[in-house]
């Protein structure tokens, strides 16, 4: 341990507040030395050594923590809102270990952040674990006894004192903490030692930690508002018989290969935990308890995690002492639901990720943010009664690397359900895969209430989804400026999910400005209906471009179909019994041949401004006994088979430019 030097502080240049950007990776730019306006400050702000007098520091200032700070017993450290500090691991006297702040037993920590300006601990390049963090030590009982020794330091921490009191902390974020000593000992972005219950902690943002994002060792101090994000190992961790609690904990994880969400060890102390929310866009475990461990979690909602709940002791079988939303542990369960924590009241944090995964089930109105980054691992159910809004811009992926099977991701709207999707030509909303691989999800799927030929309370052939009625003008929602990738996963050789299935939707639903691309099954697939689609762009799925059956009789208008990949099925599959659909303005063009139009059983359409080209079959009629055409009409007359229908494009190409 290096020795510690007294905090030098004089006056300096004023210098500005950090402003960092929103972003998915919430990288923070390093400091150029070399920029004025946001250099290192010089020596006169380079806060090290021990504080033995009460001090508060200047807001106006930007401080640079080049060593070991220490908080001596008696003495309080006060940080004013909007204040700055500044890790600067990058000295030739210092190193990623002996770069931290540490609040001595029987001393005091004041951090007086606001809403509108937050104290802000970061590092100067902006690389987890590149510090140490915030360190308090109290005097409160802990299972390691009293004096007991920190595993960072050599810091003193255990008394028995339950409300021991080390000060405040308000409206801070920290981050690129973690610095690792060893392969058994790292610094958190917050470590709190035996922090006693009269210490106040609330909102607080912990990002990008190279381990911890705050672990508990003992004590009986309380939190709330805390919004952790892609901290390595846990978010949370506890040990040594801690005992407070949590309120309104926001986990997000975009990173792979993190620990867990929760990690508890050792004795149970059972904190009391309220709202806690995690979210996962990359797998891993959400609750881990070691040993004995414990605790009372009520309003747990977790996304996006491979597994839920894991008890490291295989011969534990008691879980008593887990509760979680009212009852033990149960194993099974993946605890998903509908966030308990609003991201939004941690919108006072500039750098936090714009991330969130989809609830399970919709069961009210809902309403996405265009800023947001929304993920799908698993399905996502829009209740009757419930209505989905998406705005312009919004982009929503499937986690194709799940663990999840392909079938299981997939969007859909229940009979009753709404959804409305509002993307322009100039911001479409995007929905595909993180993979980008045909058939890497389910897509969107529709159910209304419609006439069908499969009749009332028709089964899908897909997630067991009840569709059909008699409501012909029944509305779904609508859908405007969507571009839809990636999706037809495959349940077995007779059923697949398409790009757009659309069961038994009514004529009321709007659907326009379409575009389905890389679909490993269809593109577009009505089962019966009266829906009607305008506008609608179909490139390189691999069965039907469109696909209809059960006696649809919906309008399709201004369709461009693009084939440049072998062994697709055809540009129209029409199925069953014929409810003469009206397809207005179709063009469809192959680099690879195959077959343009096939028509299956009686069914027909009407079909006016069709252009082929590029197709060895034009038109394909399974049934070799069927002589009766009438039903088949093109620009209307009844379908020859010998035509080749390569007239001039009927759809200019050009009004799909918004899809790329």
């Amino acid at each position: 341990m290096k020795n510690l030097k007294k905090i030098m502080l004089s006056t300096a240049v004023a210098m500005g507040i950090l402003a960092t950007s929103c972003s998915s990776d919430n990288n923070i730019e390093p400091i150029d030395p070399t920029d004025n306006g946001g250099s290192i400050p010089s020596d006169d702000v380079e806060l090290n050594g021990s504080l033995e007098e009460n001090r508060t520091l200047d807001a106006t200032k930007t401080y640079s923590l080049t060593g070991i700070l220490s908080v001596e017993s008696g003495v309080t450290l006060t940080i004013p809102a909007g204040t700055e500090i500044i890790a600067d691991t990058d000295t030739d006297q210092s190193d990623a270990t002996n770069v931290y702040i540490v609040v001595q037993k029987g001393a005091q920590i004041e951090i007086q952040g606001t809403s509108s300006a937050p104290v802000v601990m970061r590092s100067a390049n902006g690389e987890a674990g590149t510090w140490g963090g915030l360190i308090i030590a109290g005097n409160a009982p802990t299972a390691a006894g009293t004096d007991a020794t920190a595993e960072v330091g050599g810091i003193v921490y255990g008394g028995e004192d339950a409300s021991d009191d080390s000060g405040s902390i308000n409206y801070l974020v920290l981050s690129d903490a973690g610095a690792s000593i060893n392969s058994e000992s790292q610094f958190n972005g917050l470590s709190l030692y035996a922090v006693g219950s009269e210490t106040s902690i609330q909102n607080i943002a912990l990002i990008n930690g190279a381990d911890d994002g705050v672990e508990f060792f003992g004590g009986t101090v309380s939190a709330s508002n805390l919004y952790l994000e892609n901290n390595e190992d846990d978010a949370v961790d506890w040990t040594e018989r801690w005992n407070g609690s949590l309120d309104n904990v926001y986990v997000l994880h975009t990173i792979e290969n993190f620990s867990t969400a929760i990690e508890a060890d050792k004795e149970n102390g059972n904190p009391m935990i309220t709202n806690f929310t995690a979210i996962s866009t990359t797998g891993g475990t959400a609750l881990q308890f070691k040993s004995v461990s414990g605790a009372t979690i009520t309003g747990l909602s977790l996304s996006g995690y491979d597994t839920a709940v894991d008890i490291t002791d295989d011969s534990r079988t008691d879980l008593s002492g887990i509760i979680l939303n009212g009852a033990p542990a149960d194993l099974s369960l993946d605890y998903s639901g509908n966030p308990t924590v609003d991201v939004s009241i941690f919108d006072w944090i500039s750098n936090r990720g714009q991330v969130s995964v989809l609830p399970s089930s919709i069961d009210g109105d809902l309403s996405l943010n265009s800023s947001n980054q929304y993920v799908i691992s698993n399905t996502v159910s829009v209740e009757e009664g419930a209505t989905l809004t998406i705005p312009a811009g919004t982009q929503i992926t499937a986690r194709s690397d799940s663990e999840t099977a392909a079938t299981s991701i997939y969007i859909v709207v229940q009979r009753g359900g709404m959804i409305d999707i509002q993307g322009t030509e100039s911001n479409p909303v995007v929905m595909s895969s993180t993979s980008g691989v045909a058939g890497s999800w389910g897509g969107l799927v529709i159910a209304g209430k419609a006439s069908t030929d499969a009749g009332t309370d028709a089964t899908a052939e897909v997630g067991g989804i009840l569709y059909g009625g008699t409501i012909d003008d029944d509305n779904s929602g609508s859908i405007s400026y969507l571009v839809l990738k990636d999706a037809g996963a495959s349940i077995n050789s007779e059923s697949q999910y398409n790009g757009l299935s659309l069961y038994a939707v009514g004529s009321g639903t709007t659907i326009e400005n379409i575009a389905i691309l890389n679909g490993a099954d269809d593109g577009v697939e009505f089962f019966g209906g009266t829906v009607s689609v305008m506008n609608i762009y179909l490139e390189n799925n691999e069965d039907d471009a469109v696909d209809w059956t059960e006696g649809w009789n919906g309008t399709i208008e201004n369709t461009y179909v693009s084939h440049t990949i072998e062994n697709f099925s055809t540009a129209i599959e029409a199925d069953k019994r014929n409810a003469m659909p009206k397809i207005i303005n179709f063009t469809a063009v192959s680099t690879t041949g195959g077959t343009a139009l096939q028509f299956k059983a009686t069914s027909g359409a009407q079909i006016e401004g069709l252009s082929l080209s590029g197709y060895e079959t034009i038109i394909d009629i399974t049934d070799d006994n069927r002589t009766d055409l009438t039903g088949i009409t093109i620009d209307g007359v009844i379908v020859n088979e010998s035509a080749a229908y390569d007239a001039e494009a009927t759809v200019d190409i050009a009004m799909f430019d918004w899809a790329n």
